[in-house]
C-alpha cells in the first residue's frame, strides 16, 4: 500500500540523449544507468499479466481521499509492432491533490519515465474520472531508433463513475487509448474518490463489461434450458395425442 504525497505530477520528457553511460538490465524491466542513476523502461514485445498496486492519496489532514486498486499495462505502438510495459507497484510514487470538487491521482516512476495522471469530479453526489493523462519514455525498441517519449489524454468523459461513498470495480480489462501511439490497460481495477470512510472501499459498483460476462451465461442457459423444456413438452403433446387418435379407432 502506497500513501500519497502531496503535489503536481510532472509531466516533462526525459533527455532523449545520454552520454558517456554503461546500461543493464535487471530483473525489474527498468534500465538503470551507472552514472547519473536515471530509469528507462524497457519494452517488451510480448505482453504479460501486470502487478497488481494499491495506491493511496491523502488530504491535508491524513485522511484517504483516492484509493485505486489496479494493474496497468502501458501499449506502445512502434514502427507498426506493439510493444508492453507493466507498471511495477513497489518502484511507484504517488502524489496528487484532493480537493472538494476535484482531485487528482499521480503515479510515477523515479526520474519521471513514466506517469500516470487521473482526475477526478465529484458532480452530483457522483464522482468519475474525467481526465486521464500518461506518459512513458522508453529505452529505443531497437539499436538505430531515437529516444522516444509516448504520451497522450482521455478527456472530458465520464469514466469509472459511481456514486459518492462507493467504488467502482472492473475484473474485466479496460482498454484506454491515449493516442495513435499508445494504449493503457488497466486490470483489474476498483477505484474510489472523495468519500472514503476508513480508507475502505464502500459498495461496489459493477462494471458493464463483468456484469455482461456474469448475466449473458446465465441467460444463455436459461433460454437453452426453456427450448429444450418446451421440446419435451410439445413431445408429449404430440405422443398423447396420437394415443388418442389410436384408441378412437
Amino acid at each position: 500500500m502506497l500513501t500519497g504525497h502531496t503535489g503536481g505530477c510532472s509531466l516533462f520528457s526525459l533527455a532523449v540523449i545520454i552520454s558517456g553511460v554503461h546500461l543493464q538490465r535487471n530483473d525489474s524491466s527498468v534500465q538503470l544507468t551507472s552514472e547519473g542513476q536515471i530509469y528507462r523502461p524497457i519494452l517488451e514485445p510480448s505482453e504479460a499479466t501486470p502487478q497488481i498496486g494499491t495506491y493511496i492519496l491523502k488530504n491535508q489532514v491524513g485522511e484517504p481521499c483516492i484509493k485505486a486498486t489496479m494493474g496497468v499495462e502501458y501499449i506502445v505502438i512502434e514502427k507498426k509492432k506493439t510493444w508492453y510495459f507493466n507498471l511495477e507497484p513497489s518502484r511507484v510514487r504517488t502524489s496528487g491533490h484532493c480537493g472538494q470538487q476535484s482531485a487528482v491521482l499521480c503515479l510515477t516512476l523515479p526520474d519521471n519515465a513514466t506517469s500516470l495522471q487521473l482526475t477526478f469530479t465529484q458532480m452530483k453526489n457522483l464522482f468519475s474520472v474525467t481526465t486521464l493523462t500518461a506518459r512513458v519514455s522508453p529505452l529505443p525498441v531497437c539499436p538505430l531508433c531515437a529516444n522516444k517519449t509516448y504520451s497522450g489524454l482521455v478527456s472530458h468523459e465520464k469514466l469509472f463513475t459511481a456514486a459518492n461513498g462507493q467504488s467502482f470495480k472492473c475484473k474485466s480489462e479496460s482498454l484506454l487509448v491515449m493516442s495513435s501511439e499508445l494504449r493503457i490497460k488497466l486490470v483489474p481495477l476498483q477505484i474510489q474518490a472523495f468519500t472514503l470512510p476508513k480508507g475502505q472501499y464502500g459498495t461496489v459498483v459493477e462494471c458493464w463489461a463483468d456484469y455482461n460476462k456474469r448475466v449473458i451465461p446465465v441467460f444463455i442457459g436459461a433460454t437453452v434450458l426453456g427450448l429444450i423444456l418446451m421440446a419435451v413438452l410439445t413431445h408429449l403433446f404430440i405422443r398423447d395425442r396420437r394415443r388418442q387418435g389410436y384408441d378412437r379407432l
